[in-house]
């Protein structure tokens, strides 16, 4: 019978090659990622269950990026309670506060290859999909069974894969294609289903805006966000990894797989207006007064997302009232930025440069908005009181949007 990447991959990790797509396996999980604000909660189920050491800790990646550096005395607390469990379990693979966030990291520093099911206490570890793994989200308390047995329980998902096409327009972004879908499908319309992502329009794509897709997955109600690996998956994982994987690839007779054409021939750049992901309109139909724009967070704060705000910055100044927040998604992409001048670039049109973190992208760390105030961001998710007040909006765009409103100090399109 024929298979989907999902079903091919949670057989292999379960060593159940009978399941089937709505089944329940027990998988062997490859690589276990907690960070600071969800780990805590990890660690603390882990010692009630009683076992000594963890299962493997080669395996465990523990960032520190949702509030660094600590902004309260509770923060610098969940800091001094996962240096200790570094150090009392010996994790290997440890990043503390000036590495970055924990989605670009993983890939970065060489965590993720092809074929492998990763599981994080974050819900956007479905970002790593965009290399052939099977990634996903899951709660603090079944990371402690993972950090006991090195096991955790999937039903495995049926697939809806979605196959774009045609070539985007100028300053149209994977941000733009990903919104409108989500859009289109509702904020449940791929409920725990696997998310691939196929077509000539993701082939096209270099791995940065690949992520993008795949990270936003979960915004549909997606249980992770695949795409099949191709040259470009190789030749970004041989470059920073030296484990071994394997590639799997979707029979699209699979059963349990549901094909959706996607035409983004004609698109137009893309908002999501408040206060859901779904509540999405093309920007030309969105006239707003911002008072924030914040470009980074694991959706966009990398290098290509800089590089496309910096050439819409250069030169010009951020309108009086309105304030931007730029932060690099990790250490290598700040290093990179600060190579080619674009730090340079935002400093002089009035942005304030902050370290690699999460930023107010969750509401618990730096960039808050108060009550009455609009943010126009790059992130995930605009949900109401996200980034501060739920007295405030929030708008999602790509970072090429955020960087011409920031320039007018309202919601606009790029000037071509």
């Amino acid at each position: 019978m024929s298979h989907t990447m999902s079903e091919k991959i949670l057989r292999k990790s379960s060593k159940n090659y009978d399941a089937e797509a709505g089944d329940i396996v027990m998988a062997n999980i490859d690589v276990a990622m907690t960070h600071d604000l969800t780990g805590p909660l990890s660690v603390q189920s882990f010692e009630k269950i009683g076992t000594k050491k963890v299962w493997d800790n080669s395996k465990i990646v523990i960032p520190f990026d949702h509030q660094v550096p600590a902004d309260s005395i509770d923060s610098a607390n969940n800091h001094i309670i996962m240096r200790k469990f570094v150090k009392e379990q010996e994790i290997e693979n440890f990043y503390d506060v000036n590495a970055g966030v924990c989605h670009q990291i993983l890939p970065e520093m060489g965590h993720v290859v092809p074929g492998e099911v990763i599981v994080g206490t974050d819900s956007h570890t479905c970002t790593h999909g965009a290399l052939g793994a099977f990634a996903t989200g899951i709660g603090s308390t079944d990371m402690a069974m993972v950090f006991s047995e090195g096991q955790l329980w999937f039903k495995i998902p049926e697939t809806n894969r979605f196959n774009i096409t045609g070539k985007l327009k100028e300053n149209v972004y994977a941000k733009d294609v990903i919104l409108n879908i989500i859009g289109q499908m509702g904020a449940d319309g791929s409920t725990y289903k696997s998310c691939e992502f196929a077509g000539d329009t993701v082939s096209n794509m270099n791995i940065s805006d690949r992520m993008v897709l795949s990270n936003m997955a979960i915004e549909m109600g997606g249980k992770t966000g695949l795409i099949e690996p191709d040259q470009k998956t190789i030749d970004y994982v041989e470059k920073r990894s030296n484990k071994s994987y394997e590639i799997f690839k979707t029979d699209l007779d699979a059963p349990s797989l549901e094909l959706i054409d996607i035409d983004v021939s004609n698109l137009e750049p893309q908002i999501a207006c408040p206060h859901n992901v779904d509540n999405v309109k093309p920007v030309s139909e969105v006239d707003i007064e911002i008072d924030q724009v914040f470009l980074g967070s694991c959706t966009n704060g990398r290098i290509d997302d800089l590089r496309d705000a910096a050439k819409i910055l250069k030169g010009n100044k951020i309108a009086k009232g309105t304030r931007m927040l730029v932060i690099p998604a990790s250490r290598e992409v700040y290093e990179k930025a600060l190579d080619e001048n674009l730090i340079k670039i935002f400093v002089e049109a009035g942005a304030l440069v902050s370290a690699p973190c999460c930023g107010p992208c969750l509401g618990g760390h730096t960039g808050l908005i108060g009550p009455g105030e609009v943010s126009l961001s790059t992130s995930n998710r605009n949900f109401k009181g996200r980034q501060g007040s739920p007295e405030g909006e929030v708008y999602l765009s790509s970072a090429a949007v955020a960087a011409a409103s920031a320039i007018t100090g309202r919601i606009s399109l790029p000037q071509s």
